[in-house]
């Protein structure tokens, strides 16, 4: 590491002081990295719904905090154990991991790494953080918190970006779009002419309904609450538009497919909690499925199990299933190739104030 980049970095950072509260821009410190770890300079970052419930609480009141996971930069230092990336390199911070080593990477049927896990604790591996503000440590959000100008975590969960992908999409890839796109042929298998219903047309809902349209299903139907989404969703492949304030989402589903639901049901909204029973039984009997993408404040549900009994099967999902290493570069690539609507999302998005990208 070259030595004038080992110190700590006087820096701004969006910080939340408590649940609920106002961002506040404050002046921070971040310590220079470890041995396997980076410092990134960010670039742009973006928004997620995830980062306002980190603002609240979720999934755990860990304060005080800087929120965001979705983002770009360039590497600034490296710790003297780093391999594969080196200063000035562009580069997307993550909040996945990926050994290869350990059962789930090893299994290929999970991207959920025992090494470099989905961390909650607020904290680095090695179980300290890299911020503080006038002494005090600052919580990370996952491994990321890219809401600050300077941002430190090992280099396994950083990925080297293409040059040839617009550096303002890429925070757009580092979550939402490639949940939703990669939840359509990793954690399940959409079938050529099979039925998808997906509740909640933001920029996962967009990536499921693109996925979906690759896989050649034959109704996709888009459920949402603004019907300013309708033209927009159609871009990407949507067949029906659904407006779920109308009656129950299971009632409209069962009119929209005969009465038998449908194949597929991606839950993409920050209120599962309310859907969940209706988008089960939305579902086919025998063997419909719900894939449950959305978060939300509450963390306990009541579910009817009945549905359930009859052959339905509920699945969660972190990133699609997508594994950063192994599959986010295919991703990247019909990015490059414009295979799918990708860049037409990160224009749209970066028009609306609620997904702009902040720039650093």
């Amino acid at each position: 590491m070259n030595s004038s980049n080992h110190r700590v970095i006087t820096c701004k950072g969006a910080v939340v002081w408590k649940s609920g509260d106002e961002l506040k821009i404050e002046e921070i410190e971040v310590d220079p990295p470890k041995s396997t770890e980076v410092r990134i300079k960010m670039i742009y970052a973006s928004l997620c719904g995830t980062d306002v419930l980190c603002c609240n609480g979720f999934p755990k009141p860990l304060f005080p905090r800087i929120p965001g996971h979705e983002g770009v930069g360039a590497i600034e230092s490296v710790g003297e154990s780093v391999k594969d990336l080196k200063e000035g390199d562009i580069v997307m911070p993550h909040f996945l991991g990926e050994c290869g080593d350990c059962p789930n990477c090893k299994s290929k049927r999970s991207n959920l790494c025992h090494k470099y896990p989905l961390n909650f604790s607020g904290l680095l591996l090695d179980g300290t953080s890299r911020m503080s503000i006038n002494g005090q440590k600052i919580y990370h959000h996952v491994s990321c918190s890219t809401l600050s100008e300077y941002i430190v975590l090992d280099e396994n969960y950083v990925i080297k970006v293409d040059p040839r992908l617009p550096i303002e999409h890429v925070p757009f890839l580092c979550c939402a779009f490639t949940t939703g796109f990669g939840a359509t042929w990793k954690d399940v298998n959409i079938e050529k002419g099979s039925t998808v219903a997906v509740l909640g047309l933001g920029g996962v809902g967009l990536g499921v309904v693109e996925g979906a349209r690759q896989k050649e299903a034959a109704k996709i139907i888009g459920m949402d609450i603004h019907e300013m989404k309708i033209e927009k969703a159609k871009i990407y492949g949507i067949t029906d538009f659904i407006n779920i304030s109308e009656k129950s989402i299971s009632e409209l589903i069962k009119d929209a497919t005969g009465g038998l639901g449908v194949d597929y049901f991606f839950e993409c909204t920050d209120v599962p909690q309310l859907t969940i029973n209706e988008a089960i039984q939305s579902t086919r009997m025998g063997y419909g499925t719900v894939i449950v993408l959305g978060a939300g404040l509450v963390l306990d549900w009541q579910m009817s199990y009945v549905p359930l009994m009859f052959g339905r099967t509920l699945k969660g999902s972190i990133y699609g299933g997508i594994r950063t290493h192994t599959d986010l570069p295919s991703i990247i690539d019909k990015c490059i190739s414009k295979v799918h609507y990708f860049s037409i999302c990160c224009s749209d998005f970066l028009k609306i104030p609620s997904y702009s990208c902040l720039v650093f």
